[in-house]
């Protein structure tokens, strides 16, 4: 069993400011026994609206070193021995746009990126008019201590397809760092969807939003029967609980779903291609 952390904070345009917040929070998870800490979408840096400053603030994560922010995850990691995964703005192909990018990192690196595939071109906002789309190809995994985690971000919990490519890779938990935006309903369709993508694919998911009043709150762990087993309100804060691959195991003996379905995932042509 591994101890996870979801902390819910509230990132903005300072970006000294957030790496303190992620700070504070990463001690009192792993005071608290976290070996692996989920925090929000955007953790970086982030504005609302969007404006071009978040070109002025994104990190090249292919280059021969770190960016300045993933750097510090990782001292972090270091300092606390735990694994951190946070949302953060990538240099995009398009020099005019950014890439919303994941990061998996312990002491001794990046372990796995996620590329935002789905853009938050809903509800009136357009996230496409200033993030690149990531492009269509085979999930990357971290292990801990045999627990397999995967990454997704905020609108991907929409699309099911999504996170059951995730559960092909033999993951027993979903991370989704989120900005989820407030509005009518919002708070329901978010709890709603985390709750359905753990008991459709029968895995763990782990979520971290921003607080109200831009975000829902309400970051949460949520098992695979879909009960909710730790979270967070409207503050910031942490809340920790334990992620079991044997849990996993017993709801799978129960509830062979994934084994019993008829239909694969196949990429939409426009989308991308398909995984080799």
């Amino acid at each position: 069993m591994i101890p996870l952390a979801v902390a819910q904070f509230a990132p903005g345009a300072d970006r000294d400011a957030n790496l303190r917040d992620i700070a504070e929070l990463t001690a009192r998870a792993a005071d608290r026994g976290a070996r692996v800490v989920v925090l929000p979408e955007y953790s970086s840096y982030f504005v609302d609206p969007f404006d071009d400053s978040l070109v002025d603030n994104a990190e090249d994560l292919d280059g021969p070193a770190p960016g300045d922010f993933v750097s510090a995850l990782v001292d972090l990691a270091a300092q606390h021995d735990v694994h951190l995964v946070a949302g953060l703005l990538e240099s995009a192909a398009d020099s005019r746009r950014v890439r919303n990018t994941v990061v998996a990192v312990d002491r001794t690196g990046v372990l796995a990126r996620y590329r935002k595939l789905h853009l938050y071109d809903a509800f009136g906002q357009r996230e496409s008019d200033w993030v690149e789309a990531g492009a269509i190809a085979r999930p990357e995994t971290f292990d801990v201590d045999g627990t397999r985690f995967a990454l997704m971000t905020c609108y991907d919990l929409r699309f099911p397809e999504a996170t059951r490519i995730l559960a092909d890779t033999g993951a027993h938990a979903v991370l989704v760092p989120a900005q989820w935006v407030r509005g009518p309903l919002k708070e329901l369709h978010w709890n709603t969807l985390l709750r359905a993508r753990a008991i459709e694919n029968t895995l763990f998911v782990a979520a971290a939003d921003h607080p109200p009043p831009l975000g829902v709150g309400d970051s949460a762990i949520i098992d695979p029967q879909g009960v909710q087993i730790a979270g967070v309100g409207t503050g910031r804060d942490i809340a920790v609980a334990m992620v079991d691959p044997d849990a996993v195991a017993r709801v799978r003996r129960t509830n062979p779903a994934l084994e019993l379905r008829r239909f694969a995932v196949v990429p939409r042509s426009e989308g991308g291609s398909e995984p080799s």
